[in-house]
């Protein structure tokens, strides 16, 4: 097994806080700068796996990255800098507690809730006669917010979110342009590379001077899911599962063995042989989404690497 960033213990300078999300790390300094770390964790129905996948972080790091790049005439973004293949530096700001579901075509926790018989999702109307991975008529947006108990996600519909003041209608609204207008170019770009953008999140914040913007990942395997374009349409005039790009076949190797996340339920066990083929569906995920051949950062000693780039690049900027 390679080596692989499950936790970290940083101490830069000007350190003020320490976030430990699912997969991320977020230290905050001083000057409102956020050194996010995308670690090795897998996370599936908001548990973390015991195990971590080598390049994992690597890979979800440098395609943020590159997406993010390639939206910012759209929606400004938190980032300043990567000077590590793991590593995120940005701006620090306040996040809306909402995640921005949008949802192109009727697949995942959209197909397992339409399978249970409902036809509304958030408050948007699902349609009728869909089967399984159909295109919705027109994307639809779904979001999501964290539960008042406990650290998973839950479905909440428009209405509600403003009902709860969880969100000003005036921003709410700019989220969801925003989001429409991201989807639009993450199914472009994906069209350009034999891809089909099928779903996604994307997650905003406000600066201390009002602006809103991108923060997070964008358009990686963990936050969006992909299918090829190429014999979908044969795929489903046959009643075929997809070809996909996400990390939907861990979530299908974990139904299969009997997790859902659901209490009493036990993460069953990862042997290493089944980690090395989740790593390298992440290399192809990558390749696929980005079109650049996946170049291995060195694993002898992850945390000394990480440590050293981000203080030259501190004491540099």
């Amino acid at each position: 097994m390679s080596n692989t960033l499950t936790s970290t213990n940083f101490n830069f300078p000007g350190q003020k806080s320490v976030y430990r999300g699912k997969v991320r790390e977020v230290y905050t300094l001083e000057n409102d700068i956020m050194v996010m770390i995308a670690t090795d964790r897998l996370s599936a129905f908001d548990v973390v796996m015991p195990k971590g996948i080598p390049y994992k972080g690597q890979i979800l790091n440098q395609i943020a990255t590159k997406m993010l790049n390639e939206t910012s005439d759209i929606v400004p973004n938190w980032l300043i800098a990567t000077p590590d293949p793991n590593v995120a530096v940005g701006h620090a700001c306040e996040p809306f507690k909402v995640e921005m579901v949008i949802r192109g075509y009727m697949s995942g926790h959209a197909a397992r809730e339409y399978k249970l018989g409902k036809r509304m999702l958030c408050g948007v109307a699902m349609p009728d006669k869909m089967k399984e991975n159909d295109a919705f008529p027109h994307p639809i947006i779904t979001p999501a917010t964290k539960a008042e108990k406990g650290d998973h996600d839950e479905d909440i519909s428009r209405e509600e979110i403003l009902n709860r003041d969880i969100v000003s209608e005036e921003d709410y609204l700019q989220l969801e342009d925003f989001t429409r207008k991201l989807f639009q170019r993450g199914t472009e770009i994906a069209a350009g590379r034999g891809l089909i953008l099928v779903d996604t999140k994307y997650e905003f914040g406000k600066t201390k001077d009002g602006r809103i913007v991108l923060i997070d990942e964008i358009h990686t395997p963990d936050s969006s899911r992909y299918f090829y374009a190429e014999g979908y349409a044969e795929r489903q005039e046959n009643n075929e599962p997809q070809k996909q790009l996400s990390k939907e076949f861990v979530r299908q190797w974990l139904i299969q063995n009997g997790f859902q996340g659901l209490e009493g339920q036990e993460v069953p066990d990862m042997t290493d042989q089944y980690i090395e083929t989740v790593s390298e569906r992440y290399i192809e995920l990558y390749e696929n989404i980005t079109g650049e051949t996946f170049k291995k950062a060195d694993l002898s000693n992850i945390e000394n690497r990480i440590d050293n780039n981000v203080r030259a690049y501190l004491r540099d900027s």
